[in-house]
């Protein structure tokens, strides 16, 4: 059996030159220098008696029968990696989610409760900042990440369609009377600045030229610039998804009746393929997908329409 199973450094090297294309980078990552490298690529191919990589002047290209190993093998080592992965935590069915801080504190920490009870033998643990979790180092077996989704060699799962809208506390309408987008140029306006979509965008969609020159508010966490609208300082211009139990709750609407809105997936569940083969990944990817799913923060918002529609009604 040892006689057909390679160097399992030759594996190793062979797979990271596979994903960066580059020795140099393989080399770093494995802590090694690139003739180390070099030299297990050869003896990799030396092993197999075939040609791995087409090498060029900067980078290098996976021959045909390389691509084809590297399909064959890489799910195996994902395999052992996964298996190494859990054999090093010391804690059987552990789970440690890293997350963007508003959708941990706005989202996930309110439906936490549903997931442990769900599924009651995960040991969960979870640390929020806005830094992407290093899975390399280890610190995390699923990262949920928010922005444009652009992270290669990575498993990126969208969360949900997201629906980014005017809103603010009830009362703050009804004392500012706000009934048309070009009421928003002489109210508060609430500023989210880490927003893949801002209030620009949004004044250009309804044919509006104007731009803020400034803002009441700003802040760099989208449950900041929510909390500020909560309390009538302003509008924010915010995901449905994120403020639904705000909506739901009543302490925030939408502006508008017709529910204005520009179309967003920005939030991301993120881990390596090696992490797909856990069964406590697994889990917690369908739990939050099948949340999203129910679509219940659609159902708040259409609750919230309607009260804002008959709110209109009955004070016109």
């Amino acid at each position: 059996m040892s006689a057909s199973f390679p160097p399992f450094a030759c594996l190793t090297a062979f797979e990271a030159v596979a994903r960066r294309r580059n020795f140099t980078l393989a080399a770093n990552e494995l802590h090694l220098t690139p003739s180390a490298v070099s030299h297990q690529i050869a003896k990799l191919e030396q092993f197999l008696d075939i040609r791995l990589f087409e090498r060029t002047a900067h980078n290098v290209e996976l021959t045909i029968p390389g691509d084809d190993y590297l399909k064959r093998v890489s799910g195996a080592m994902a395999a052992i990696s996964a298996a190494t992965d859990n054999a090093r935590k010391g804690v059987r069915n552990s789970l440690h989610v890293h997350s963007t801080p508003s959708f941990a504190t706005l989202w996930l920490m309110p439906r936490l409760k549903d997931f442990a009870t769900d599924h009651p033998n995960i040991s969960f643990s979870m640390s929020a900042s806005v830094v992407h979790s290093d899975f390399a180092a280890g610190h995390a077996d699923i990262d949920i990440r928010y922005g444009v989704a652009h992270w290669p060699q990575l498993t990126v799962r969208p969360i949900f369609d997201e629906q980014v809208m005017p809103l603010a506390s009830p009362t703050f309408i009804r004392r500012h009377r706000i009934a048309t987008p070009e009421d928003l140029m002489h109210v508060p306006l609430i500023q989210s600045t880490v927003g893949v979509v801002q209030w620009p965008d949004w004044f250009a969609a309804q044919n509006i030229a104007h731009t803020p020159g400034s803002y009441a508010y700003r802040f760099d966490r989208a449950f900041m610039a929510l909390d500020a609208a909560v309390q009538g300082l302003g509008v924010t211009f915010e995901s449905t998804s994120i403020g639904a139990l705000h909506l739901q709750k009543n302490r925030l609407k939408p502006v508008f009746a017709s529910g204005e809105y520009l179309p967003v997936q920005a939030h991301f569940l993120v881990y390596p393929e090696r992490h797909a083969q856990r069964l406590e990944v697994i889990s917690f990817v369908d739990w939050v997908l099948e949340r999203t799913a129910a679509a219940p923060d659609l159902k708040m918002r259409r609750a919230a329409l309607g009260r804002s529609s008959s709110t209109r009604s009955s004070t016109s």
